[in-house]
């Protein structure tokens, strides 16, 4: 991983607010993760599946269109998604705080 990654990440962890981050590769397996084993591979394994079918939706609207993020808000946390280079940066946050 390189040096600006880890740098990035680290700021992002320490933003106010944030729960976990995790860094899944573009076989749906988490590479790297603040959050417990089995939270990790619940949030990867979901939100891989809700990202590629919100890509689909975006490219079946507009071909020449993709999806490079994606933004959810529950009642209890906000969940953020980036597309990249075929990886997932997905953030969790308490949307309170």
């Amino acid at each position: 991983m390189s040096l600006q990654l880890e740098e990035t990440l680290k700021r992002i962890e320490a933003s106010k607010g944030v729960i976990g981050t995790i860094l899944v590769n573009a076989e749906g397996i988490p590479i790297r993760t603040t959050l417990d084993n089995s939270t990790t591979v619940q949030y990867a394994e979901l939100l891989c599946q809700l990202s590629m079918l919100a890509r689909t939706t975006v490219r079946d609207i507009d071909p020449q269109n993709d999806l490079t993020f994606l933004r959810i808000r529950s009642k209890k946390h906000e969940i953020m998604v980036a597309l990249e280079n075929n990886y997932l940066l997905i953030v969790i946050q308490n949307p309170c705080e």
